[in-house]
């Protein structure tokens, strides 16, 4: 790894910057996708936050099938520049390619890692504060139900006791190993 003392510092500010925007579009886009309330404070934040640059997007791309394929590929671009200025300032010069590929895994991970952290989210907040309601844990419960519902129905009754947050986890958590690494992989032949 090239550069110096400053590398490692300049490389977490660039992860940090754009992971933040990028994790905001991809929350714009799955929280559209199931269909969370759209006045709802965190919502508008993030609809404001991403607008400037998503609307311009949206003239060219356009939505498939209810799902805003803009928001998608705005959030792989982010990653993408993201990739770019890591490699940069590792000192492995200027490899757009690879990093548009490298931001493929990326936002995979990014996405399930979206899921992991609102379904820990919403364990932590229902130990603690069991009933609690606010805006983030309304959004927090839009964007998990549609992945526990299916499994607590399937689940036999545990006295009370809802074990599909760990269950959903667990396949979230093996759905990554088995797709991230093999794209890494592959791309790594690539370049």
């Amino acid at each position: 790894m090239g550069g110096g003392y400053l590398t490692e510092p300049a490389v977490f500010l660039v992860q940090v910057l754009f992971g933040l925007y990028a994790t905001l579009v991809v929350l714009r886009f799955l929280l559209q996708l199931t269909r969370a309330d759209f006045y709802n404070p965190v919502s508008q934040f993030i609809v404001k936050a991403t607008r400037p640059v998503l609307n311009p997007l949206r003239r060219v791309i356009p939505g498939v099938s209810g799902m805003d394929i803009a928001s998608l590929v705005l959030a792989w671009l982010i990653i993408t520049l993201e990739q770019l200025a890591v490699l940069g300032i590792a000192g492995t010069g200027f490899q757009p390619a690879a990093a548009a590929l490298l931001a493929i895994p990326g936002l995979i991970s990014l996405i399930i890692n979206i899921f992991l952290f609102a379904i820990l989210i919403q364990v932590i907040v229902s130990w603690i504060n069991p009933g609690s309601d606010n805006p983030v844990m309304g959004l927090i419960r839009s964007l998990t139900e549609p992945l526990l519902a299916p499994v607590r129905r399937r689940l036999p009754d545990m006295g009370g006791l809802d074990l599909s947050p760990m269950v959903v986890m667990i396949c979230l958590v093996v759905l990554e190993m088995l797709l991230v690494p093999p794209i890494k992989d592959a791309i790594a032949q690539l370049i």
